[in-house]
């Protein structure tokens, strides 16, 4: 699904260059989870940003669905965006004068499909994620765990292709983050979703099938799940990171 061709991404100008990405190249298999992770300016926020189309890349090559994002006119960019990605956010951002109906159904709405197949889509998405029973509720009328699915079945309902998550449980409590986790992790296994989600946190880590490290913004390592139990993973994934010399203090 996902190709990412030895691409790099150059900051600033002749006398003070920064390379934030140096020939990066990985493939996402299609109905895959993966996470990347690495510390601080390891390049893991440049990477999913040059993949979502909100930066650009200085050299090499990304393409999705065999289509080439570097070769995308700035004027298609929004309709790639729309029709490719879906995006889950740490705070939800849903909007609040919208009916969770009306939130999840926006993406389908802009690309002017019917009304009536707009309804369809948006409940059969519900449904999968189990918020049929207050679509017609605005989200402060919510709970929280419902206002991340509305927003997790909003990233999918118009068949994106693949779901960005940067630091998706960053500003969750320990209980509002495994719950999201949990309904990636269905939306991945239940429902196909492909799942790209940058992350510092190794808890947050061991849900992916896949982890790709990232140090002084190459690829460091990485590791597969496999059968193994996430508990097992987990602690995997602090060893990597503890040979990355990464953010230890703040995942264990």
């Amino acid at each position: 699904m996902l190709q990412v061709r030895n691409i790099e991404k150059y900051y600033g100008n002749r006398n003070n260059i920064t390379k934030a990405l140096d020939r990066v190249s990985f493939d996402v298999a299609d109905g895959e989870f993966i996470a990347i992770m690495g510390a601080s300016g390891s390049g893991k926020t440049t990477l999913l940003n040059c993949i979502s189309t909100i930066d650009t890349i200085s050299a090499g090559d990304i393409l999705l669905d065999g289509e080439s994002i570097a070769e995308l006119p700035s004027g298609e960019l929004a309709r790639f965006r729309r029709e490719k990605l879906g995006f889950v956010f740490q705070d939800f951002n849903l909007l609040d004068t919208l009916t969770l109906e009306e939130n999840i159904g926006l993406a389908l709405a802009l690309n002017h499909a019917a009304p009536m197949e707009v309804q369809k889509q948006v409940r059969q998405t519900a449904a999968s994620l189990g918020i049929v029973d207050v679509l017609g509720k605005f989200p402060y009328q919510v709970s929280g765990g419902q206002k991340q699915r509305a927003a997790c079945a909003r990233a999918m309902v118009a068949g994106q292709s693949l779901l960005l998550a940067d630091e998706p449980t960053g500003a969750l409590d320990s209980t509002a983050s495994k719950n999201l986790l949990e309904i990636m992790t269905q939306m991945n296994q239940d429902m196909g979703a492909t799942i790209l989600m940058v992350t510092h946190d190794a808890y947050s880590a061991s849900y992916a099938g896949r982890v790709l490290f990232l140090k002084d913004g190459r690829l460091f390592n990485e590791l597969l799940r496999g059968n193994r139990s996430r508990s097992v993973f987990y602690h995997e994934i602090l060893d990597v990171l503890a040979l990355l010399g990464g953010d230890i203090s703040d995942v264990i």
